[in-house]
């Protein structure tokens, strides 16, 4: 052991985040354990070892008590070790080192999580991509991948350290590029009145791949969040949507009013009203007819990113079924004595606004909120549960009705399409047959007069 020992260790100690001194502590007791292999002793405190800081040497000694208890040190030169010692303590040297390097990489790397990171990709392991980030490898599970996405070995993967695990002798890295927080550290790394907390990120939904929804707040009146987000021509928002291979991003002006939040996160499509109802945690939004679809979105994707976005289960209805809700509503329970219209315009402004709404808050909730008789409630209840189950047996029927006849519409033009693939007789092929019926009718046995 010398110098040149110093200077391999303070080149382990700077590739591996170690500290000089707890390597030279792994060496110290490597060599004690070898030490103690050579002398078959199973004490722990007979034998010692130190190194010199300055020039590398090491000091193996005995510890060796007299009759009166006196301890004294027995000097032992490391080349009367032998060779199966020395193996012994290079393999607890490398043992310790390897120990050292975890606890050191679980440390940085928690500290890390959350942190957005590029790294380089390596290979794919059963589905996960394993990627190279700085001095240690994570892995990124199908599930926090982007759907369809592929990278090729060496290419380049900007990706959210999710999560750092002691998996016993080993540190588990988990990546993440479908993560909703790997939109937000996007941003923040694009745009910066977002990492200042200019801009603040007030909630998001997602479907990676797909689709994106944010709703940004701006604590600065002159600050526009959307346009700061946008950027100038769509510059900042580009560079996102094109690491995130195409994904779609909807900006959302926050608000705190759920009404106004829920207009806006359902654009593009245009909304004529919003009714709540905080003990169902619903929300209907009423649509024109021709914005229905459009507020919908392709397989329902608008409306199911907007519920999650703003935290309320939403219904989607034109204006023709919102008023055959309220019209059914009210010729349930306007027979019922006790009960006045004003009673309907009391159930509307708490958005109780079918008879499905009665059946599911229940007669205890329409009791209390709306200060009925008890008795009086149980029997709005069951009058519109019986309905309710009416109009769900109806709506049913239309259903069924419905796809009959897209069916039965469906047979019907592929039989058409088989009859007009026929083999129609060709022009001459005509002529023939009707010369044919020609000449047999003339050739019939027709009497002179």
């Amino acid at each position: 052991m010398n110098s040149e020992t110093l200077r391999i260790l303070d080149s382990i100690a700077r590739e591996r985040n170690i500290e000089r001194d707890v390597l030279i502590a792994d060496i110290e007791q490597a060599m004690v354990s070898a030490a103690r292999k050579h002398f078959n002793s199973l004490d722990a405190e007979e034998f010692g070892c130190q190194m010199d800081r300055t020039t590398g040497a090491l000091t193996i000694w005995r510890n060796r008590t007299d009759d009166l208890g006196n301890v004294t040190r027995e000097m032992i030169p490391i080349e009367t070790l032998g060779r199966i010692p020395a193996q012994t303590a290079k393999q607890v040297m490398i043992q310790r080192f390897r120990e050292d390097e975890r606890e050191s990489l679980l440390e940085e790397f928690s500290k890390r999580q959350g942190e957005l990171v590029t790294g380089t990709a390596q290979r794919y392991e059963g589905g996960s991509l394993v990627v190279q980030v700085d001095r240690a490898e994570g892995f990124m599970p199908r599930s926090e991948q982007i759907p369809g996405e592929q990278f090729q070995p060496g290419g380049r993967v900007r990706c959210l350290i999710l999560d750092v695990r002691d998996a016993g002798n080993q540190v588990k890295i988990v990546l993440s590029r479908s993560h909703p927080d790997f939109i937000r550290r996007l941003f923040e790394a694009e745009v910066p009145e977002v990492s200042e907390r200019v801009i603040e990120i007030k909630a998001m939904a997602r479907e990676p791949g797909f689709r994106t929804k944010l709703a940004v707040a701006s604590v600065d009146s002159k600050v526009d969040p959307v346009g700061a987000c946008v950027g100038v021509r769509g510059s900042r928002i580009r560079n996102i949507v094109d690491e995130l291979g195409g994904e779609k991003i909807d900006i959302v002006r926050w608000n705190e009013s759920s009404q106004i939040l829920l207009a806006n996160a359902l654009k593009p499509a245009e909304v004529e009203e919003v009714s709540l109802c905080f003990e169902l945690g619903r929300a209907t939004i009423i649509v024109r007819e021709d914005q229905l679809s459009l507020a919908i979105g392709k397989r329902g994707q608008n409306v199911r990113l907007a519920a999650r976005l703003t935290g309320w289960d939403v219904d989607i209805l034109t204006p023709a079924e919102f008023q055959k809700g309220l019209e059914i509503l009210a010729q349930t329970i306007l027979p019922i004595e006790g009960v006045e219209e004003s009673l309907l315009d009391r159930m509307g402004a708490l958005g109780m606004i079918s008879v499905f709404d009665i059946e599911e808050i229940g007669a205890s909730v329409l009791s209390q909120e709306l200060g009925l008789d008890p008795a009086l409630a149980d029997r709005i209840v069951e009058v519109c549960t019986a309905k309710a189950k009416e109009v769900a047996e109806q709506q049913q029927r239309e259903k069924e009705e419905a796809a009959r006849r897209k069916a039965e519409e469906e047979a019907a033009g592929a039989s058409i399409l088989a009859g007009e693939g026929g083999a129609a007789p060709a022009p001459d092929a005509e002529a023939e047959a009707a010369a044919d019926s020609i000449l047999a009718g003339g050739g019939g046995g027709a009497t002179e007069n």
